[in-house]
């Protein structure tokens, strides 16, 4: 089976700063005192992580807080480069994204301008999106807000309509990220139904979650991730397993689920 992505030795780091001197004036004290100068500090979020996701498969990212899957979905994204390493995705492949709630929204515009300049980001023409808009109200249920800006949404009104939106877009490669941490339950059971759909129609799609019972449910493989390091990569189940142990103390280990050995090391390599 060909490979939707594959990620080669992938980190990245993010620079944090401290004190940080935005003015003139608490530059100028910074001279003179060392406690008030700005310092910076490399933050690695991700750790020479490598594997690939197969074509046509459900693939999840598990793991705590901080432990690096969002990162590594925008990188997959396109939204943040890598540091280091390298991430290729198949030719020509259209990819839907549910990252974040608000990314791509503006929040001054209203629900059907967000739909329009949503589509056009995507690559679509002013006619396709015509095609798809009411599909795309008629799933989110959102009809008579359509004409209200999006700063007056509630978070699980903008997850319904950018769920929708990213759906509607018929992607080669879905990526989604918590989608069934907001919205009421009948809206999970649709996002569900459609995720079903998108399965049986052979789509590759990348879910972080938190729920073990949908990461077991919808998923094929999953891997773990923890403080930016890949520790185990193999089916659902195993990866859960092997999560919970994480959990419970266990000392972190960096087998993948065939037996082979992820290097954990960093590249050096900075941004």
């Amino acid at each position: 089976m060909s490979a939707a992505i594959k990620l080669v030795n992938v980190s990245k780091a993010f620079t944090i700063r401290h004190n940080k001197a935005d003015s003139l004036k608490s530059k100028l004290i910074g001279t003179f005192y060392k406690r008030y100068r700005e310092q910076r500090e490399r933050l690695w979020a991700l750790k020479d992580v490598t594997f690939e996701i197969r074509s046509g498969e459900t693939f999840g990212l598990v793991g705590r807080n901080g432990s690096g899957k969002s990162t590594l979905l925008k990188i997959i994204a396109g939204i943040y480069p890598p540091s280091s390493g390298e991430v290729r995705v198949a030719l020509n492949a259209r990819i839907g994204t549910m990252i974040e709630l608000g990314v791509g929204f503006h929040p001054e515009l209203t629900g059907k301008e967000n739909v329009f300049l949503g589509g056009s980001i995507y690559g679509l023409t002013r006619k396709e999106i015509d095609e798809k808009y009411q599909a795309i109200v008629d799933f989110s249920e959102l009809a008579i807000f359509m004409d209200t800006p999006i700063k007056n949404y509630s978070s699980g009104m903008q997850a319904r309509l950018g769920f929708a939106l990213a759906a509607s877009m018929d992607p080669d490669i879905l990526l989604l990220d918590e989608v069934l941490a907001v919205g009421d339950e009948a809206f999970q059971r649709k996002c569900m139904d459609r995720i079903d759909r998108f399965r049986a129609r052979n789509k590759t799609i990348v879910f972080v979650s938190h729920s073990a019972d949908a990461i077991k449910q919808i998923c094929d493989r999953a891997c773990l991730l923890n403080d930016g390091a890949l520790l185990f990569l193999g089916k659902a189940e195993d990866t859960l397993e092997r999560y919970r142990a994480l959990l419970n103390g266990a000392a972190p280990g960096h087998e993948l689920g065939d037996g082979s050995v992820q290097p954990t090391g960093l590249t050096g390599t900075s941004e």
